[in-house]
């Protein structure tokens, strides 16, 4: 009797790193915020974004490749009381394109093309600059500043879900064109706003269910030029029964292109939460960068969002704008030095409809003179 050989074992792939961001800078604050009377944000401060990230994998003899994502953040802010960000199983091949099962963003954020910027500055788009200037209204400030939303990012989500439990499809790049779709059962996890985590049963007759997201992405390069441009759409299915509200949305379109050591790119989004949030949002960045031959590296990119009072609060209207100027020089493998200035300054119209709570008619300011180290391994 004839047996047959077991497949060969495959060696797993330990692979593991993340980064370390360290900036220091000097930040100047004007605010006439109500919650912001008598305070002085002046002065130097520092601020740190780190992640580890364990990425194990095995490419089996058929060439899947089967492996996880686990992601740590340095500091809790990120990840919540358990640290942990995001964390998913993917399973990718030449012909199957890939898949992601588990607590990730999705296919139309990933694939989201936006301003580029310069390694080492502060992040406007998506910011962390509120680590130095106390914009958000949860800081005194006056602008929502709520996470994954048009109105600070170009990378947003459906009502701002971000990292729940979720399955994404890639097909295979078809001479640079990828089609991405994903589907989310529900818009955060366990009803809370953590990042991992399961489910647990979701009622498809309340709060926002069903997410689903579509992105499409084009890249590539042909007689010096690199192109590379990007749209997206999802909604998901408003079971909340508010008198009033609809299914909520998000769209965007970005575009890059590079060209002797020049890149230039940006795009734009717009978020309709369905009347599910007291506003809507939208947003557009741009951006321009510059490679000098040798080690340094050069770039400028703005970031302008519009947040817009609905129902009671129509013509209610919020604005954020940023500025940002970076220099970065590469010291050494996955090392670079940055410094960079940033202005940010978010503002309120006369807020009839009490959108934006307390804050009619403010200003909130800040320029930050800051330089950065950053590792990536």
């Amino acid at each position: 009797m004839a047996f047959a050989a077991p497949a060969s074992a495959q060696e797993w792939d330990m692979t593991w790193g993340g980064f370390y961001n360290s900036h220091v800078g000097y930040v100047t604050v004007d605010s006439n915020t109500p919650a912001h009377a008598g305070a002085d944000f002046d002065g130097v401060d520092v601020f740190a974004n780190t992640e580890i990230h364990f990425k194990p994998s095995v490419t089996l003899d058929n060439g899947l490749t089967f492996g996880v994502d686990v992601q740590m953040e340095g500091t809790n802010n990120g990840g919540g009381a358990t640290g942990i960000d995001e964390t998913y199983m993917f399973i990718k091949g030449d012909t199957l394109g890939k898949i992601e099962l588990g607590n990730e963003n999705s296919a139309g954020y990933k694939m989201t093309v936006a301003a580029p910027q310069v390694k080492g500055g502060i992040g406007i788009n998506s910011p962390s600059i509120s680590g130095f200037v106390p914009i958000s209204v949860a800081a005194g400030g006056n602008l929502p500043w709520l996470f994954r939303d048009s109105g600070i990012s170009s990378y947003a989500e459906v009502l701002g879900n971000n990292d729940v439990p979720r399955i994404t499809y890639y097909t295979p790049s078809f001479n640079g064109l990828t089609l991405g779709v994903s589907y989310a059962a529900a818009s955060n996890v366990a009803g809370t706003g953590a990042n991992a985590g399961n489910n647990f049963g979701v009622n498809r007759n309340a709060g926002v269910t069903d997410i689903f997201d579509i992105g499409l992405g084009y890249s590539q390069s042909f007689n010096g030029i690199d192109l590379d441009l990007s749209a997206r759409w999802g909604t998901a299915e408003n079971n909340t029964g508010i008198a009033g509200t609809s299914d909520p949305e998000v769209w965007n379109v970005g575009a890059s292109i590079g060209f002797s050591g020049w890149t230039i790119g940006g795009g734009y989004g717009e978020n309709d939460n369905g009347g599910l949030r007291a506003f809507d949002s939208e947003g557009w960045s741009l951006g321009v960068t510059y490679d000098i031959a040798g080690p340094w590296s050069v770039g400028f990119d703005t970031y302008q969002g519009t947040y817009e009072g609905v129902g009671a609060g129509s013509g209610d209207e919020a604005e954020y704008e940023a500025y940002q100027l970076v220099g970065s020089r590469s010291l050494g493998a996955g090392v670079t030095w940055a410094v960079y200035a940033a202005y940010i300054e978010g503002s309120v119209n006369a807020n009839l409809g009490g959108t934006f709570g307390a804050n009619a008619n403010t200003e909130t300011e800040g320029t930050l003179i800051g330089t950065s180290i950053n590792l990536s391994f």
